[in-house]
């Protein structure tokens, strides 16, 4: 029996990576087998590529180009052999990134993203996809918060996290059946009991 494909997504600042690993272990308490991972990266050479993603310069469309080609060895190596297994995978960002960040956030036309999604994917989308929904100002504030160094995407300015949060948006209107929003500007107990609701109806 196929596993279920669960991804986190969001602006950075909004949360998600701090329910990642509470979410993986709700569906483990549920008795499924859960495969925790991330994108950019996943595999040795998606982590390597996230390495020059996250820190070096580069043309939007080489940008958007190496986001496909870690996410080809993400899904060959770990996504559809886990999924395959029976194995849940639950996923750190996946393509409605890419069209959240090079399209929204850097202005890639859509359509260019659509084809090498078609190619990559070969038809393969999550189950579920959890958008953590939150002001860019808050987000804003939260990443000024955290400790570690900014990343070159975390330090865009509030109108390019405004264009991506857009996206975000008209893509959970667009896909409801697949895409939930998250008020990511609850209290994280009152976002662990809705996530729990949804949880436990994925899980049945």
């Amino acid at each position: 029996m196929r596993g279920k494909f669960i991804t986190l997504e969001g602006v950075d600042g909004a949360g998600k990576s701090t329910h990642l690993d509470w979410i993986a272990r709700r569906i483990e308490a549920a008795g499924k087998n859960v495969v925790v991972t991330r994108e950019p990266g996943g595999t040795p050479l998606g982590e390597e590529l996230r390495k020059l993603l996250l820190a070096q310069p580069m043309h939007l469309e080489t940008e958007t180009l190496l986001m496909f080609a870690a996410r080809r060895e993400h899904l060959e190596q770990v996504i559809q052999p886990a999924l395959a297994a029976g194995k849940w995978v639950l996923s750190d960002r996946f393509t409605d990134a890419t069209f959240a960040y090079q399209g929204g956030g850097r202005g890639l036309e859509l359509g260019r993203i659509e084809i090498l999604e078609n190619w990559v994917h070969r038809g393969l989308q999550p189950d579920l996809t959890l958008v953590f929904d939150l002001s860019v100002e808050e987000a804003r504030r939260r990443r000024m918060a955290a400790a570690a160094a900014p990343d070159r995407f975390e330090q865009e300015n509030l109108d390019f996290f405004a264009r991506v949060r857009a996206v975000y948006q008209a893509r959970a209107a667009r896909y409801p059946q697949r895409i939930q929003l998250i008020d990511a500007s609850q209290t994280v107990e009152n976002i662990r009991k809705l996530l729990e609701v949804i949880i436990a109806t994925y899980c049945k």
